[in-house]
């Protein structure tokens, strides 16, 4: 597959992405349907602080303001990285594999709180090494048995990127079909946090040392050796970059790669999309870059404790729902902030009116 041929395919994607609409609510019907419906609800104006704008948010993505019931899902992408061959993590990369079947056995974080929060989760086997075909209750998609070492070669082929987020593509838009309103993407494979830093730091761009952090919990050799890792795949292909897409390609991870694919997926089919930590908040930006556009389909569902999070957060303007100190992964933080999203849907859904409760308005 040449490489012009996968530049075309997701040109094709991005060119169904509807637009929004935009701008403050005097210029805007929409905001303005919405905003008048939180004002006849018996409450003062705008005393649901940003519940109010995160159910505007919700409506104008999905383009209405009879705001459809926000049935939500989390969808963890699972893949490995070779360049945890150079030593940038705490932990070996088997724990990937170990994991993923952690997730199937419900016995992991993102679990627990699904389950608290009585929302879906779906697991996505996109690249992880090793064969997970025995293992119940994952969706087996892989591509490719990990990512290379970038500090070697390219992490991937352009053709096997664009299967990858083909995936995450063709899962947004089976999720949807399913009924579900509000998408959170999570994500698993050990070395992420390198391919996700390395990314941040190539498209901000900002030296590495100002957006990589400890990710798992190295110790300060191993932290400084993640940060000469990152300098070096910069040196090495900067002078061949000229897109996003490049750099997914040389520095990034097979579920990086999904996680573009579905958002660009989600943004297709009029959905909005809750990201997690650092490695779902890098793939934002990739998939920002492709078409800015797409951050108006995007919530920063927190912001965590890597230096790069929040300086994505910040290039994007995406103003995190929640602070919580997380570092986690596995869309853990997105799953409590959709959570609020919920309740700010519902709250617009089912409170009484003015009129309905016979509850004298402002003077």
């Amino acid at each position: 597959m040449p490489h012009a041929h996968v530049r075309a395919t997701v040109e094709e994607w991005i060119s169904n992405i509807p637009h929004l609409e935009t701008g403050c609510t005097s210029e805007s019907p929409l905001h303005a349907e919405i905003l008048s419906h939180w004002n006849r609800l018996t409450k003062p104006p705008g005393s649901l602080g940003r519940l109010e704008a995160l159910a505007q948010w919700y409506g104008v993505v999905h383009g209405t303001s009879h705001l459809p019931t926000p049935k939500t899902i989390v969808c963890v992408f699972a893949a490995d990285h070779g360049i945890t061959q150079a030593g940038v993590s705490a932990y070996p990369s088997v724990v990937t594999q170990e994991m993923v079947k952690n997730f199937s056995e419900g016995g992991a974080a993102i679990n627990v709180l699904t389950r608290s929060l009585d929302v879906g989760l779906e697991v996505v086997d996109v690249g992880v090494q090793g064969d997970l075909s025995g293992i119940p209750g994952i969706l087996h998609r892989k591509v490719a048995p990990g990512t290379r070492n970038f500090l070697s070669e390219p992490a991937m082929f352009p053709e096997v990127g664009l299967k990858a987020m083909a995936v995450g593509r063709e899962r947004a838009h089976c999720l949807v079909a399913e009924g579900y309103k509000l998408l959170v993407t999570g994500e698993m494979g050990i070395g992420n946090t390198t391919a996700s830093s390395a990314l941040a730091a190539a498209l901000l761009p900002m030296p590495p040392e100002e957006v990589t952090g400890r990710g798992t919990g190295v110790n300060d050799e191993s932290y400084r050796l993640k940060i000469r890792v990152i300098e070096e795949a910069l040196m090495r292909y900067r002078h061949l970059m000229a897109t996003p897409l490049d750099w997914l390609w040389a520095v990034g991870g097979l579920e990086i790669a999904a996680i573009v694919g579905f958002i660009v997926g989600a943004a297709e089919k009029r959905t909005p999309v809750v990201l997690d930590g650092l490695i779902t908040t890098a793939a934002a930006l990739v998939a920002v870059r492709l078409d800015k556009r797409l951050s108006g389909f995007l919530l920063a569902g927190h912001e965590g404790v890597e230096p790069g999070h929040r300086r994505i957060l910040e290039a994007l303007s995406l103003d995190p729902v929640l602070r919580l100190g997380l570092r986690l992964g596995e869309g853990t933080g997105g799953a409590m902030a959709a959570q609020i999203v919920r309740s700010a849907v519902i709250l617009y859904q089912e409170m009484a009116t003015f009129e309905a409760a016979k509850v004298s308005g402002p003077n």
